[in-house]
């Protein structure tokens, strides 16, 4: 599939701090691409080189075969940007405020306002001023500005930071509607259930280097199984104890006290096969909570950390 960004070899440094460190990188046209990482892990940084705000210390920075050096005023036309926080013109309406951004692009290529309005779900809100929609509303208005030129691709900065359960998902189908039609999307985000609901692949960053790639499911699997068992016991046992029983794929100490963190296969098989071996070990389970790996839990066995902790 053909490339709608590729990143070579990209450094980006600030006087004595490396934020980016030698990232290669591609993003394929249509695709839904995820940028995960802690604060500070270099990804904001690495999706400015992309947008053409920051200019790389050095790599190869290609966007839909262009590059920002060269190519700038041809790119800017065709990429959106919705930043997670979007200052606007609080006295204006929804509709003034579309009709304004939308002369900033070639008429052949801005969408119609109608078509947006109805999009992005703001119809009933296009006589409100700015100043009194809901977070909710604002932030859709934000991604509408960002598809009024009919972007390639679309840059989505934490979209969904400090909304609401409802608002959220709202969020979630504008952006797949817009991956319906073709459209490539780059999201960073600190959700993980986002990340999975949303993204055909997910880049996980750290310390401005890449540490996985794939999808949300390739990822849960090099982890070693889709459950994990959060496991307390009276007697306490070490990781070994437990980490040849049948079923069982890795095995790790987990918070204080007796308590273990198993990534297990199937569970008909492995949790049996557990409570053979506890009885043999004269140990009882206090807690055991079975449930679904994650990719929080992909960044939490990557770096030893969940992917909020600063």
């Amino acid at each position: 599939m053909e490339a709608a960004i590729r990143l070579q070899g990209l450094i980006k440094q600030y006087d004595d701090v490396t934020a980016v460190a030698g990232l290669d990188l591609e993003v394929r046209r249509g695709e839904c691409f995820g940028l995960l990482g802690p604060n500070g892990a270099g990804k904001t940084t690495t999706v400015e080189i992309m947008e053409g705000l920051t200019a790389p210390t050095s790599g190869l920075v290609e966007v839909l075969g262009l590059r920002w050096d060269k190519d700038g005023d041809q790119l800017r036309g065709r990429i959106g940007v919705t930043l997670q926080e979007t200052k606007l013109f609080e006295k204006l309406t929804v509709e003034e405020t579309l009709r304004l951004f939308r002369t900033f692009y070639d008429r052949r290529r801005a969408r119609d306002v109608e078509t947006v309005l109805r999009e992005l779900q703001l119809s009933e809100k296009r006589k409100a001023w700015v100043q009194k929609l809901s977070g909710g509303q604002r932030q859709r208005l934000a991604v509408a500005l960002g598809v009024m030129g009919d972007p390639d691709i679309l840059f989505l900065d934490e979209p969904t930071t400090g909304l609401d359960p409802q608002s959220r998902r709202a969020l979630w189908d504008t952006i797949s509607a817009l991956r319906a039609r073709g459209k490539t999307v780059v999201l960073t985000t600190h959700y993980m259930d986002e990340a999975e609901f949303l993204c055909d692949r997910v880049a996980v960053v750290d310390h401005g280097k890449l540490i996985a790639l794939g999808s949300p499911a390739q990822l849960i699997d090099d982890i070693g199984g889709h459950h994990l068992i959060e496991l307390s016991t009276d007697v306490p046992l070490p990781p070994q104890a437990v980490a040849d029983v049948a079923g069982v794929r890795s095995v790790r100490a987990a918070g204080q006290g007796p308590s273990l963190s198993l990534s297990i296969g199937e569970p008909h098989v492995a949790l049996p096969a557990l409570f053979t071996r506890l009885a043999a070990h004269g140990a009882k389970p206090t807690r055991l909570v079975s449930r679904a790996a994650t990719l929080d839990d992909v960044f939490l066995s990557l770096t030893g950390r969940t992917l909020r902790e600063d």
